[in-house]
């Protein structure tokens, strides 16, 4: 019977472990944006209905039973040389939450859009790197009143860079699988304005193109060297019949 509990807890702490492991941390505001080198982006914006009207300033109901007005969202997102997908929603925590993608040729138009507004983005060559730099600035700071937030919510702003990357300045120091940096702050920080610095340095030559060049160079070294063999066959058999016939 003893030993029949001990297992049943270790087994349990061993889920437990793994569910930690495989848990989705939840954010109550994220952007992630998907570069290009050409300057091209995609945005993600998931954020609850709360976040985006303190942070953003934005006119929306934050009582979570209100009708969700597609419309109005996509109208909040929308402006010149941008393409915004038809926006959805879900609920978690009390909350009503939004998640809209949003297409750009250039990354500049990004900030002329009011969402976005509060950020400045660069991109600049130097040698053979691409600097990318995002600087964020205040919030708007609108009051929301009693919304459910416990304090422990979080803001996240991810990257997913297409080439490799010799430097950037995320506080993890890491880089994620599939080159993804992510920079974190409490809400209550991003709230009250503390500051947000974004760099990275991506490589000129992207990971798909590098890619497929070690693939082919691969495959024309291989060709190259059956070649080789059959012409080194051919030769022998070639010099084995001169021999027989001599």
């Amino acid at each position: 019977m003893q030993a029949s509990w001990v297992a049943a807890l270790l087994a349990l702490a061993i889920a437990a472990s793994s569910c930690r492991g495989v848990l989705k941390k939840e954010y109550e505001y994220e952007e992630e944006l998907y570069l290009d080198l050409d300057g091209s982006a995609t945005l993600y914006v998931n954020a609850s209905v709360p976040a985006l009207v303190a942070l953003r300033g934005v006119e929306l109901d934050t009582n979570p039973q209100a009708r969700f007005d597609r419309r109005r969202v996509r109208a909040i997102f929308e402006g010149p040389n941008v393409t915004v997908r038809t926006p959805t929603t879900s609920r978690r925590n009390g909350r009503r939450f939004v998640h809209v993608r949003i297409d750009a040729d250039r990354l500049h138009d990004l900030q002329r859009l009011a969402p976005f507004a509060w950020s400045t983005y660069s991109m600049r060559r130097r040698d053979d790197v691409i600097e990318f730099r995002q600087v964020i600035g205040a919030p708007a700071r609108k009051d929301v009143g009693n919304v459910g937030w416990t304090g422990e919510e979080l803001v996240a702003f991810r990257m997913h860079l297409p080439s490799r990357i010799p430097y950037h300045n995320a506080p993890s120091r890491e880089v994620r699988r599939g080159n993804i940096l992510e920079w974190e702050q409490p809400l209550a920080r991003r709230l009250n304005g503390a500051p947000l610095d974004i760099q990275a340095h991506m490589a000129t030559q992207s990971i798909l193109y590098s890619t497929l060049l070690l693939f082919g160079g691969t495959i024309v070294a291989a060709g190259a060297a059956f070649a080789i063999v059959i012409w080194w066959l051919a030769r022998r058999k070639i010099t084995e019949v001169t021999e027989g016939t001599g």
